[in-house]
């Protein structure tokens, strides 16, 4: 029965998303042609029409990595992938503890070498073709080094606590996991921006004397105790612009792309961080916390209830080991299998993310000027071609943003 529902659930993924990108195809090339009122002034028809392209290029490689996902879903479920993976590291240690972190190692290595072709292709032909990637295959090599030796110096250690907790800490075990899931996850909102971040990139303090004191005006306006401001090197990865705030306490900074700095004047750059201290200054960063929290404490609940149940790791593919515990198991298939279930929730979170990029662009045009951020949106959609007429379906299930047409209609508003 449990297979039955798996399946129907994965078939209904997949015809939705499909659905939509469909949509999203259609709609952005029958617009390809016709600059939107809003950005007729500033965006010429040759840069809607490389948007439009871009945006189309990318749909139609994320349904090909979609129907590729689910296909391998279903080897590692339903055709005895895990099972067969779980009996070969049987037979090269008996010590059960090890056995179970080697699964989900295991598991966690294949899935990234399965979507290596998707990552490179994009990469390096995609972004490449639009003229965004200015990465070069040896930092790309280099970047994938760093980040398996991170995630095996802060990632094993939490993967083999978990699997220990799941066998030792008694029916309440989901608790202690949560727990300690809890306050990883914290230790690494700290740690982030002064440990992980700097071995990926280069953070040094902005240089322009002007543009930091509008900055600290700015943030004493908007009460945000400053703790650094810092210009990261995007540039040798990419053309996209972006800028963040990121981290606690002492570790809290600032961070400007320098291909954001590069392109947007000083008024426009005050206009984008009094957006992202609106997201501080409204508490949207902190009620995401508390979400995550709660989503995970649901998470491991569940899990807590579900590895009991015989009928779930039948239902998917696998025979529990009889000689040995089965907590690497369930995490594992409950980890792969929970977003095939969770799907339907993505326009409710989709929702509540535009929900809260409104009001900070309502606290922007407060503490800056509408004119100031919407010139500086119009910027950023030109260079990091956005499609500016997206599809309202597609767009509403899927964007944490608003759609740019209808962003710019508010901030408008507000300024009228």
């Amino acid at each position: 029965m449990f297979t039955l529902l798996f399946v129907a659930f994965l078939l209904t993924d997949i015809a939705v998303r499909m659905w939509l990108a469909t949509r999203q195809i259609r709609h952005v090339v029958r617009n390809r042609d016709r600059v939107p009122a809003e950005f007729s002034h500033r965006i010429g028809l040759s840069n809607h029409q490389r948007a439009a392209d871009y945006t189309v290029a990318r749909v139609k490689l994320g349904m090909l990595e979609r129907t590729y996902d689910a296909i391998l879903l279903v080897c590692l479920t339903l055709m005895g992938g895990l099972q067969y993976i779980d009996l070969m590291i049987s037979q090269v240690t008996q010590y059960d503890l090890l056995r179970q972190v080697l699964l989900v190692v295991t598991v966690i290595v294949l899935l990234g070498l399965f979507s290596l072709p998707f990552t490179v292709w994009r990469q390096f032909r995609l972004e490449a073709r639009f003229g965004f990637n200015r990465m070069t295959p040896e930092l790309f090599i280099m970047d994938a080094a760093k980040g398996i030796g991170l995630t095996a110096v802060l990632g094993l250690p939490l993967i083999a606590a978990v699997i220990w907790i799941m066998g030792s800490a008694g029916a309440y075990w989901w608790i202690w996991a949560w727990a300690l899931w809890s306050v990883y996850s914290l230790m690494m909102q700290v740690i982030f921006p002064t440990v992980i971040a700097p071995v990926f990139n280069k953070f040094t303090p902005l240089s322009d004397p002007d543009l930091i004191e509008r900055i600290h005006h700015l943030a004493k306006r908007c009460g945000f105790s400053l703790k650094g401001l810092f210009v990261m090197d995007g540039s040798r990865r990419s053309a996209h612009g972006n800028a963040y705030f990121t981290g606690f306490g002492r570790s809290r900074r600032i961070v400007f792309f320098d291909t954001l700095l590069a392109r947007l004047n000083a008024d426009e750059i005050e206009a984008v961080l009094a957006h992202e201290l609106g997201h501080f200054t409204k508490h949207h960063i902190t009620r995401r916390i508390v979400l995550s929290f709660g989503a995970a404490l649901v998470f491991f609940a569940c899990l807590g209830w579900i590895a009991q149940q015989p009928w779930f790791y039948e239902g998917l593919g696998v025979l529990p080991q009889l000689g040995g515990r089965n907590d690497a198991m369930a995490l594992m298939l409950f980890l792969l299998v929970m977003p095939v279930f969770t799907f339907i929730f993505t326009p409710l979170a989709s929702l509540l993310s535009r929900r809260d990029e409104f009001e900070a662009d309502r606290y922007a045009a407060e503490q800056s000027s509408p004119d100031r951020l919407v010139s500086a949106l119009v910027k950023l959609y030109d260079d990091n071609a956005t499609t500016l007429p997206p599809d309202p379906v597609h767009s509403a299930f899927y964007d944490s943003h608003p759609p740019a047409a209808e962003r710019i209609r508010h901030l408008m508003a507000t300024a009228a």
